[in-house]
């Protein structure tokens, strides 16, 4: 079933709108919380999770991506549970090193110095993106955003784990010079 069927059952409130949407992207939310969570009963949560939200949203909300809509869902819900769930024992994953290599840009989620709010910190990083070259941005994405390991990166672009680690390494190097640039302090 194609996206626009889907969310006008949505529109509808008709029920058959969440047993599509699980066909359609029930792996994908899942991969998407998993990759945050590396619990797979904790994942499977979220992605029920993703859909109760969904039915909430849809209408008013009126998707132009429905994959994108319900993946930013599913990753906001994750990392609420991640942060939620963390302490010192249970640590560790894909997040918490993903995290780690953008500590510099990052404070207590959301800003470089006291003046730039989250919203803020999203336009100039989406101005950014859009300098670098597909495959840049999309490697960047992937680990950044979907918290992809650097391994599944490497077999899913057919290039090796150093080369997304230096494209990272390097692509990280332009964010800062390009946020400094723009006035912040890092």
């Amino acid at each position: 079933m194609k996206d626009n069927e889907i969310i006008e059952l949505y529109f509808a409130r008709d029920e058959k709108a969440i047993k599509e949407t699980d066909k359609s992207y029930g792996k994908y939310c899942y991969a998407v919380a998993n990759n945050i969570l590396g619990n797979p009963s904790d994942a499977e949560e979220c992605v029920n999770d993703t859909y109760l939200r969904a039915w909430n949203a849809i209408p008013p909300e009126r998707p132009r991506e429905l994959r994108l809509f319900l993946a930013k869902i599913t990753r906001n819900l994750a990392l609420n549970r991640y942060f939620a769930a963390k302490s010192e024992k249970r640590g560790g994953g894909e997040l918490a090193v993903a995290l780690s290599e953008v500590e510099d840009f990052i404070s207590d989620g959301a800003s470089l110095d006291e003046g730039i709010s989250a919203k803020e910190l999203a336009a100039h990083l989406r101005r950014f993106l859009l300098t670098q070259s597909s495959r840049d941005r999309a490697i960047f994405v992937c680990r950044y955003f979907y918290f992809e390991s650097v391994p599944d990166i490497a077999a899913a672009k057919g290039i090796s784990e150093n080369n997304v680690y230096l494209i990272l390494s390097r692509t990280r190097e332009k964010l800062k010079k390009y946020l400094q640039k723009e006035g912040y302090t890092i």
